[in-house]
């Protein structure tokens, strides 16, 4: 391994251990361990662990093809210390920012898409049921109008068929009265008969599913 590629590998694995520094911090504020259950934290601290020991691995690789020295932990473990001194603060207050520039970016998008896009949405949706319910309402109320109108019409137009029936009823003779209402008793009394064993019928029927 050259100089320069040992220069390389230091300036590399410095940053690598800065880079793990700010790595940790920002996976603790996201974490918030007291939060979660202990599983779920010892399932996220294997994948962060193996993540940051890849990407390392990888930094290296591109840099000195994978060869490993004692220095190279040095280089990580000075730039870790180096970062807790000097740049963990403002990291963490930078982070904090921001967190709080998204936050507030994100609830005054999800304001204008109330405002701009569901509430218009919604009150177009309300006008539509609104217009479709008044609209029905007045065809019913039209609906009941003309079938006032219509039986109306029928009972002035049959009443003088009803009259000539009558007095084509008057002029029968009395014997032929007689079969009719005969007749007419017969299948009147049939007629009862069927609908009161339907009745019964159905009334066995609600009896036999209860």
């Amino acid at each position: 391994m050259t100089l320069t590629t040992q220069f390389m590998t230091m300036l590399a694995m410095i940053g690598m251990g800065t880079f793990f520094g700010a790595a940790l911090d920002t996976y603790n504020r996201f974490l918030q361990r007291s939060k979660r259950k202990s599983w779920l934290v010892f399932i996220n601290d294997i994948l962060f662990w193996t993540f940051q020991g890849l990407f390392i691995f990888y930094v290296l690789f591109n840099v000195n093809q994978g060869e490993l020295r004692f220095y190279i932990f040095l280089a990580l473990l000075c730039g870790f210390a180096a970062y807790q001194s000097l740049c963990r603060q403002l990291y963490l207050r930078c982070l904090e920012w921001l967190i709080s520039f998204v936050i507030s970016v994100s609830r005054f998008i999800v304001r204008l898409f109330l405002i701009f896009i569901y509430k218009p949405i919604l009150a177009l949706i309300s006008m539509l049921i609104t217009t479709v319910i008044m609209i029905g309402k007045g065809l019913l109320v039209l609906l009941k109008t003309v079938l006032k109108c219509v039986e109306f019409t029928i009972k002035i137009l049959f009443k003088p068929i009803k009259w000539i029936l009558l007095l084509f009823w008057k002029l029968f003779p009395k014997p032929l009265k007689k079969s009719v209402e005969k007749l007419y008793n017969e299948l009147a009394g049939k007629f009862r008969t069927i609908k009161n064993t339907i009745i019964k019928m159905t009334a066995k029927w609600k009896k036999g599913n209860k």
